[in-house]
């Protein structure tokens, strides 16, 4: 699915969550295998808690905080 917008596409990186990029996206997967979202946000899981992997399930906010850092 190539980009045909003349804009770029907008990628919001948030420390504490997924990668929120505007839709839609396709996703290579390490094995090759493309997965794809149509919807006009997409939030990529970086943690990989998610059980919906590429696509974050929140499974982040699950997480304990380490106060050390």
């Amino acid at each position: 699915m190539p980009n045909t917008s003349e804009r770029p596409r907008r990628v919001t990186v948030d420390r504490e969550g997924p990668l929120l990029v505007e839709g839609p996206v396709e996703v290579v997967m390490e094995d090759g295998t493309v997965v794809t979202s149509r919807r006009f946000t997409v939030a990529i899981c970086t943690c990989r808690r998610s059980r919906a992997y590429p696509w974050c399930d929140t499974s982040h906010r699950r997480r304990v905080k380490d106060d050390a850092t």
